[in-house]
C-alpha cells in the first residue's frame, strides 16, 4: 500500500493528514511536497495527523524531524495526533513525543494553536 498525503491550511496551520505506509519509497515527495506547501503558505505551526497511517519506518520518522526543525525555526509548533497503535509505538521507542506534542483528534490540536475548526 502506498501513501496519500492531504495538505489543508487553517490560518498559519498547515494539517498534514497522511494515509497508508511511509517508508524510504515515499519519503522524498512527501518531503518535497510538504517543504512546498510550508514555504508557499505562511505557515508557523503545523498538525500532523496520522490516524490512517498502518506503517512508518525511520525514514519516515526523518522526513516528520526535518520538518519539526523547520517549524522550530520559524518560531512555531508541531502538533501530532490521532495516531494509530504501530506509529505511536515508533514515535515512543524513538523518543518523538519528548519534542512534538500529542493531541488526541485534530479538532483539540488546531484548538490548542488558537484556529477554531
Amino acid at each position: 500500500m502506498s501513501l496519500s498525503t492531504a495538505f489543508n491550511v487553517k490560518q498559519d496551520v498547515l494539517v498534514v493528514r497522511m494515509s497508508g505506509e511511509l517508508d524510504h519509497h515515499e519519503t522524498e515527495v512527501l518531503r518535497n511536497e510538504w517543504k512546498e506547501m510550508m514555504y508557499t503558505n505562511a505557515i508557523k505551526h503545523v498538525v500532523l495527523n496520522l490516524e490512517s497511517v498502518t506503517f512508518m519506518d525511520s525514514s519516515g520518522l526523518g522526513v516528520v524531524l526535518g520538518r519539526y526543525k523547520e517549524v522550530l525555526q520559524l518560531g512555531g509548533e508541531m502538533v501530532v495526533c490521532s495516531v494509530s497503535a504501530p506509529v505511536r509505538r515508533l514515535f515512543e521507542m524513538s523518543g518523538m513525543f519528548k519534542i512534538v506534542r500529542l493531541e488526541e483528534n485534530e479538532e483539540h490540536a488546531l484548538f490548542t494553536l488558537g484556529v477554531a475548526s
